[in-house]
């Protein structure tokens, strides 16, 4: 049975690790075309209504919070890679039973209700799978290949960011949306599949899983978290950092495709390119500079420390968005170049995913080499409730903003809250322990 891979071998020596990487490949493929899809298609069905999509993504990112400690729970107690296959097919199964339910009820209000029942069930499997999958390396990964791990699946994510939004832009004008979210559900069917051949040692607890043991593990793992200080302030920052960063991908970039480009007389390369087609050029671009730096990474030394390294790079991150509000006030508010936005946020794009990918990798590792292996899973869905809290919050708030009082005020906001969260942490001594 294999484990782990020997330390003088690449990860990919690891049948386990080729396994969960395809795996992810395949599903997370899907993911992104569906969320591609499903942001443009509720916009385009309810008359670009900000608010409505807000709503959505809050109550997607709600269901997702609320299932994360049974996630937790149930990762440490139960075979890490059942879990994952059984959450797989269950998220294929619900795309593809609402893309019928879609074909039979074909009014736009239908296919309204239709996605927000499938946003809030996939996101609760969704939710259930994280914290699991999450926890499954350390086990299949030695402790010094780990940082190569985590810069392997940060090149995976953003392969699928240069070609998968390509391929989403492409699909989504060529196919009916039924279509669209077939495929979707073939994509988790197939992870599943891929996930059902992992082979790690486990051993079940003789305790018999109850509601009581569900609580005292949960319980248990805030206990532990609380004697890594540095831990519980980067987490509390993240908090933060996710409420003013969100809204940008999630909010503002389809609310400016559909409104703002799509209502231009003309735009950069107008003749080749749909609006929602720069959708993905602007994720390409993110794509790119996300594989420089988990290229470089892959292949440089796992450090001991990286907290205040962190700490420095959201702070530049925070710049990054300060100039994009700026650009957007004055080339799209104030001004009339549209064109000139795009360009801007192209070259920000560059910047986001090669700042971010120095930030992920790096917390990621380190969040695994310093966290015991039987306390992992509930470790990370407890970090991932503190890190994700104030998403579905902020989803809500900044569609509303969107529909009241525009682009502008909403990226000014968010702006100066992540660089005041970014001067906090950096200011904070606990940071330097991490």
């Amino acid at each position: 049975m294999e484990n782990e891979v020997r330390k003088s071998g690449n990860v990919f020596s690891s049948r386990n690790f080729r396994l969960v990487f395809f795996g992810a490949l395949v599903s997370e493929l899907g993911a992104l075309l569906y969320s591609f899809a499903v942001s443009f298609y509720i916009l385009r069905i309810s008359g670009n209504s900000a608010f409505l999509q807000g709503l959505y993504l809050a109550l997607c990112g709600l269901a997702m919070l609320v299932f994360t400690p049974v996630g937790g729970v149930l990762g440490d107690r139960f075979n890490k890679a059942k879990i994952m296959y059984v959450c797989d097919y269950m998220k294929g199964g619900l795309i593809i039973l609402a893309t019928v339910l879609m074909l039979l009820f074909r009014e736009e209000k239908a296919h309204i209700a239709i996605l927000f029942g499938l946003g809030i069930l996939g996101n609760a499997v969704s939710g259930v799978f994280s914290p699991v999958s999450g926890a499954l390396l350390p086990h299949i990964v030695e402790e010094d290949r780990l940082q190569q791990a985590n810069a392997y699946f940060s090149i995976k994510s953003s392969l699928e960011s240069i070609l998968g939004v390509i391929l989403a832009g492409v699909l989504y004008a060529a196919l009916p949306i039924h279509v669209l979210f077939f495929m979707v559900g073939i994509c988790f069917v197939l992870s599943g599949i891929s996930e059902m051949f992992i082979r790690y040692e486990h051993t079940p607890p003789q305790e018999s899983l109850t509601l009581r043991v569900a609580m005292r593990d949960m319980r248990d793992g805030i206990a532990y978290l609380k004697t890594q200080k540095a831990v519980v302030v980067l987490l509390v920052a993240i908090l933060f950092i996710n409420f003013f960063f969100t809204p940008l991908t999630g909010n503002f970039m389809p609310f400016f495709i559909s409104t703002d480009l799509s209502s231009a007389p003309s735009y950069l390369f107008d003749r080749v390119l749909t609006p929602e087609m720069w959708s993905s050029v602007v994720s390409v671009c993110f794509g790119i500079s996300s594989l420089m730096g988990a290229a470089i990474l892959s292949a440089g030394k796992q450090p001991e420390k990286c907290g205040f390294k962190v700490a420095v790079r959201l702070f530049l991150l925070g710049l990054a968005m300060t100039a994009l509000t700026v650009s957007y006030w004055l080339l799209v508010d104030r001004g009339n170049s549209v064109n000139g936005f795009l360009i801007v946020f192209s070259s920000g794009a560059l910047m986001f995913g090669f700042l971010i990918s120095y930030i992920n990798i790096p917390m990621s590792t380190a969040l695994m080499r310093i966290v015991d292996r039987e306390m992992l899973s509930k470790v990370n869905s407890i970090t991932s409730i503190a890190s994700q809290g104030m998403i579905p919050l902020a989803s809500v708030l900044a569609g509303a903003v969107l529909q009241a009082l525009g682009s502008t005020f909403l990226l000014a906001f968010c702006s100066l809250g992540f660089v005041v969260t970014a001067v906090l942490l950096l200011m904070n001594r606990r940071i330097r322990e991490f």
